[in-house]
């Protein structure tokens, strides 16, 4: 089996010392990382953290991580065991130079021998994007943060918006090519029927190679109510089942309130970042649905 690395980079919007804090301090970490955690700031001291929103370690009697590095307000460094492998995460932390109030932050996260699964190195990229979100969010205020349960039998998204539109503006932003491409930024197409394609026409690179977005396919389609599409794997994946992306609009005073659902995960940690871009294109949808104009979108690489 071979080695496996992961590397990320974190742009984050606040100081180093609080980013240090956050990575280290047990109360931190249980606000974005993990349901427990306990931590002896020191070389071979314990970093331990567990419970159902970790990935691999449910139960306090595996958690047994380690501090390999730690340099205050610099770096930390711990073990991880997860699905039968040892790993180590590593965190170095520096102030943005372009911003005083801002931290860069470079991760790595190293197996010796990767874990013996389907889509491993997959797995620990969609986890470092969850990740991601969560730890981004608990430094803003907590706003945003979704933490997932790893031990769910059937994981999804699931978010709710108010939206002071009629359902029939609402489900019109959802349908309309035009409008699409404005809260989403790419051309769209849809063929608004049962059974039709409703297509984002994006390219991105992955690994190297250029990829084209297939389309989705309509699942359920009730004007004005409910639509339902299929979300291949982003990566491209065949092997990987189609999801369901399901927005759902009941009336509520002079608006509508959409009931979002992401479905159909292999597995938890494929949730991934989801969550944090499904919250932003919903703010977006809504935005357009109420006739707001909205700055450019930001590049995105799911469906």
């Amino acid at each position: 089996m071979s080695a496996l690395k992961h590397e990320f980079t974190w742009k984050i919007p606040a100081p180093p010392a609080r980013v240090f804090a956050a990575l280290t301090n047990a109360e931190d970490l249980q606000g974005w990382f993990a349901e427990h955690a306990e931590v002896e700031p020191r070389v071979g001291g314990a970093y331990r953290f567990w419970g159902k929103h970790t990935l691999g370690t449910p139960t306090a009697a595996g958690a047994d991580g380690e501090i390999t590095r730690f340099e205050l307000g610099k770096a930390v460094a711990y073990t991880w065991r997860i699905e039968d492998r040892d790993s180590e995460v590593s965190f170095s932390i520096e102030a943005d130079p372009e911003n005083a109030e801002a931290s860069i932050v470079k991760g790595e996260h190293s197996f010796a021998e990767a874990p013996a699964i389907n889509r491993a190195k997959e797995m620990i990229d969609d986890l470092w994007r969850f990740n991601w979100g969560n730890f981004s969010a608990h430094l803003a205020g907590g706003k945003g943060k979704l933490l997932v349960d790893y031990g769910a039998k059937n994981p999804d998204v699931t978010l709710s918006i108010y939206i002071d539109a009629p359902p029939s503006a609402v489900f019109r932003t959802l349908i309309d090519p035009e409008k699409i491409q404005q809260w989403f930024g790419v051309a769209a197409a849809v063929d608004p029927r049962l059974g039709g394609a409703w297509h984002l026409k994006m390219e991105f690179e992955k690994d190297g190679q250029k990829v084209t977005s297939p389309p989705c396919k309509i699942l359920d389609f009730v004007e004005n109510e409910r639509l339902a599409i299929s979300w291949p794997d982003w990566r491209g994946d065949k092997t990987v089942p189609d999801q369901r992306v399901l927005w759902m609009l009941k009336p509520e005073g002079a608006g509508t309130r959409v009931e979002f659902v992401h479905d159909g995960f292999v597995r938890a940690v494929d949730v991934s970042d989801y969550p944090f871009g499904w919250g932003w294109f919903l703010s977006r949808i809504t935005t357009v649905a109420e006739g707001k104009s909205l700055d450019a979108p930001a590049g995105h690489e799911q469906c």
